[in-house]
C-alpha cells in the first residue's frame, strides 16, 4: 500500500469537483484496512467510497482511505431466499445487475443508483418503492479506533428515511467492510407501484414483468431524468423528500392545493422536493457553472468548472427560494465537506 502526498479527488467524486487530499491510500482487503488504521492511529482520516454521496467544498486535510474491497458471494439458500455477501467496494448498479442475473429478486427498484455497496446501509438508499432495509440482513464494520470487526443486525442499524445508525450514534466511528441481503429465489415481490414504472412497462407493452423488465424500466426512467456523472458532474438527488405531518400539512395545502404528497403513515405525509423546486421556479436554472438540472429539479449539477462552494451556494439557494414560496424547509441528502 503506497499512501500518496496531495492527491487529487477529482477523478474520485461524481460532481467532479478538483479538490486535494492531503494523502490519500486505497486498501483491497480488510486486513490491509485495519494495518493502515492501525498505523495511522493519531492522525486525522477521511474513508471514501464510491464518491456518489458527497460534495467536497474544501482540500481535505486528513489521510483519505479509499475503501476498494471487492467480491461477493453466497452464504447460504434454501428454496426461497439466497443470502448473499458483497465485499463494500463493490459497484452498487453493477451488483444489481449480477443479483438479476442470477434470478435473485429485490434489488432491481434500485437500478442505476451512484455509489457503492458498502454506503447503502449509511443512506439507506431507496428508489421507486423499495429501500435498502427490506433486503438487508447484516453488514459487518471495523472500528476505526481498535480494529475490531462488529456485525451490525438489521435491527441495530436504525434504519429511517435515508437515516441510519452510521449518520447519527456511531458516526464516524465505524467502516463497513461487507454487506448481506436476503433475496428472492421465486415468488418475487415485483414492486411497480409507481407511475412512472407503470408507464414505461406499458409503453413496451409489458404486462407481467420480471425482475429484468422492472430493472430496465427504471434504468431507462434514470437515465431520462438523471445526467450521467461521467458526462455532467452531479450526485443523484442532492435534497431529501421532507416528510410533514399532516396537521402542518393541511395548513400548507390549503394555500397550494396542487401539492403533490403521498402518505406515509397515519400521521405523516411526504411531499417531493423535486416537484417543489420545480414549482419555484428553479428546474433548470444555471449560476455559472453550477446550476439545477433541467430535466430533473432535485440534481445540482457541474457544467465543468464550479466548485463545491458554488454547488452549496446553489444548494442555499434552492432551500431559501423553496421555504420562501412554500413555508417548506429541504434537506440536503449529500455529505457536505
Amino acid at each position: 500500500m503506497e499512501i500518496l502526498n496531495n492527491f487529487s479527488l477529482k477523478n474520485y467524486n461524481t460532481f467532479g469537483i478538483e479538490a486535494k487530499a492531503e494523502q490519500f491510500v486505497a486498501v483491497h482487503s480488510v486486513s490491509e484496512l485495519k494495518c493502515i488504521l492501525e498505523q495511522n492511529k493519531n492522525q486525522k482520516k477521511f474513508v471514501l467510497g464510491g464518491g456518489s454521496n458527497m460534495l467536497l467544498t474544501k482540500n481535505i486535510e486528513a489521510l483519505v482511505i479509499h475503501i476498494d474491497l471487492k467480491g461477493k458471494k453466497i452464504l447460504k439458500e434454501d428454496a426461497d431466499y439466497v443470502w448473499v455477501e458483497s465485499q463494500a467496494g463493490e459497484n452498487w448498479h453493477q451488483f444489481v445487475l449480477w443479483a438479476i442475473d442470477q434470478n435473485f429478486g429485490g434489488l432491481e427498484n434500485m437500478s442505476l443508483i451512484p455509489g457503492n455497496v458498502g454506503t447503502t446501509p449509511v443512506q439507506n438508499i431507496g428508489a421507486y418503492g423499495t429501500e435498502i432495509k427490506d433486503t438487508f440482513v447484516s453488514c459487518d464494520a471495523i472500528n476505526i479506533e481498535n480494529q475490531e470487526i462488529r456485525t451490525f443486525t438489521k435491527e441495530e442499524c436504525n434504519f429511517g428515511y435515508r437515516e441510519s445508525v452510521f449518520k447519527n450514534e456511531v458516526k464516524d466511528q465505524y467502516i463497513i467492510t461487507s454487506v448481506v441481503f436476503k433475496l428472492t429465489k421465486q415468488n418475487h415481490k415485483i414492486n411497480t407501484s409507481y407511475g412512472d414504472i407503470t408507464a414505461e412497462l406499458a409503453k413496451n407493452n409489458i404486462t407481467t414483468p420480471g425482475l429484468k423488465d422492472v430493472s430496465n424500466a427504471v434504468i431507462a426512467i434514470r437515465k431520462s431524468k438523471l445526467p450521467d456523472p461521467a458526462e455532467l458532474g452531479n450526485s443523484g438527488s442532492f435534497f431529501k423528500n421532507p416528510i410533514l405531518l399532516k396537521t402542518d400539512f393541511e395548513k400548507i395545502h390549503q394555500n397550494f392545493p396542487e401539492m403533490r404528497f403521498f402518505d406515509i403513515s397515519e400521521t405523516e405525509v411526504k411531499v417531493p422536493a423535486g416537484w417543489l423546486i420545480e414549482q419555484a421556479g428553479l428546474k433548470g436554472k444555471r449560476f455559472g457553472d453550477a446550476g439545477v438540472h433541467k430535466n430533473q429539479a432535485l440534481v445540482l449539477v457541474n457544467y465543468g468548472g464550479a466548485t463545491g462552494q458554488e454547488i452549496l451556494d446553489v444548494s442555499k439557494t434552492v432551500q431559501d427560494t423553496v421555504f420562501n414560496t412554500f413555508g417548506i424547509h429541504i434537506e440536503a441528502e449529500v455529505n457536505i465537506i
